[in-house]
């Protein structure tokens, strides 16, 4: 009972600073603010409906926003959601990873994608995995506050950019990730680490001794070419600057006729310089900055993780369970990584903890694509961060 009351009371607390939002006087020009929902009833095991309406939905009703709450059917469904969304002030995703990364890829696979990139996202933790949530809000252990948190911050509306990896094959669409592609000896015992459930504690190192047993060492290769770094563009400012009054604009329009400005010849670009490499390793990630805390690493040790990862034997494998991996992350760089051969049954990719086979891809970072709402304070680490 007592759990039940202060959930209760994180909860009313929550409503009164959402009606403080809803208290604040509009102009006659303005209109509410319209919010699409996202919402996935599955997620959580089920649970994440009820989660949304005891937590989530009383707050942003009592704000004042004009909500239109959409929920999925099936798995796969939100990328088509995607496709027919019309233009709203916010969109609001109610869901874990799966969720997430749906509707991330059917809104940057639209054909009018720079437009809808530009509307600010918030993220509901509804999940039985939320990871992003970590990054955008200071995360707490319990459930009711993590979820009205995260809904206030949208109301605050402070925004992060974030930055989105488009991970393209031959044969599929594109698929787009906040997070990483990860493909290796770990990430295949991860996710066969549920089937010792009956183990407790010990079914992680568990998963991790039986794949060794199976097969030792579990080198996977792979031919990458990756372009040179390039340097991130800057930030553009979210606010529109004010327009010169009118007589400003009719001298520079007159100083533009009479001394028109001289055209500069278009430099031709530089072509593209691929570097390759062939890659033995346990396990390959390519990875965004967007996790907070940041742990970054430097491109200049690429080499050495590279060695520790063919060296690593069974044992520590086994114990430590620690992530040796091929890793290119550089501060203000765009970076091009082009997987062209893959060994026959390479098995699967993790992107954002989502199972693909894997195959030939090219991955191409998006910098600062996508602007989420997020903690103050979270705001502050990940601006440093990028």
């Amino acid at each position: 009972s007592y759990f039940f009351h202060s959930d209760n009371v994180l909860r009313r607390e929550a409503c009164i600073e959402a009606r403080a939002f809803g208290h604040e006087l509009i102009g006659p020009q303005e209109h509410l603010k319209k919010a699409i929902v996202i919402l996935n009833p599955a997620a959580c095991n089920g649970k994440a409906n009820r989660l949304f309406e005891k937590n989530a939905a009383p707050i942003l009703h009592l704000a004042g926003v004009e909500v239109k709450i959409v929920k999925t059917d099936y798995e796969g469904q939100a990328k088509k959601l995607m496709e027919l969304m019309d233009q709203t002030d916010m969109l609001i995703i109610a869901g874990g990873d799966g969720t997430l990364q749906e509707v991330i890829t059917g809104l940057l696979r639209r054909a009018d994608e720079e437009t809808f990139s530009k509307i600010p996202i918030g993220f509901i933790p509804l999940g039985s995995s939320n990871s992003l949530s970590q990054s955008l809000h200071l995360v707490s252990d319990n459930k009711v506050q993590h979820i009205t948190s995260a809904t206030l911050s949208i109301l605050k509306g402070e925004t992060v950019p974030l930055d989105v990896l488009q991970i393209k094959s031959e044969k599929e669409q594109p698929v787009f990730a906040l997070f990483g592609l990860r493909w290796g000896a770990f990430r295949d015992v991860a996710s066969s680490i549920s089937k010792y459930w009956y183990l407790g504690p010990l079914k992680t190192r568990a998963a991790h001794w039986f794949s060794s047993l199976k097969q030792w060492p579990q080198t996977h290769q792979a031919s990458l070419s990756y372009l040179a770094p390039v340097p991130r563009p800057p930030d553009l400012p979210t606010e529109i600057p004010p327009r010169p009054n009118l007589l400003y604009r009719i001298y520079r329009r007159l100083n533009n006729y009479w001394n028109p400005p001289i055209e500069e010849l278009a430099k031709e670009p530089e072509p593209e310089r691929w570097e390759s490499k062939d890659i033995s390793t346990l396990e390959l990630t390519v990875s965004t900055h967007n996790k907070n805390p940041v742990k970054r690493v430097s491109a200049d040790i690429i080499d050495a993780l590279h060695e520790n990862a063919c060296n690593i034997n069974s044992i520590e494998f086994v114990l430590t369970g620690i992530v040796y991996c091929l890793q290119r992350e550089d501060d203000s760089m765009v970076i091009t990584l082009d997987s062209d051969s893959l060994t026959e049954g390479a098995g699967f990719y993790d992107i954002d903890n989502e199972e693909y086979e894997a195959m030939s891809v090219e991955v191409r970072l998006l910098p600062r694509k996508l602007r989420f709402f997020c903690s103050a304070e979270r705001r502050e680490q990940l601006a440093q961060a990028q």
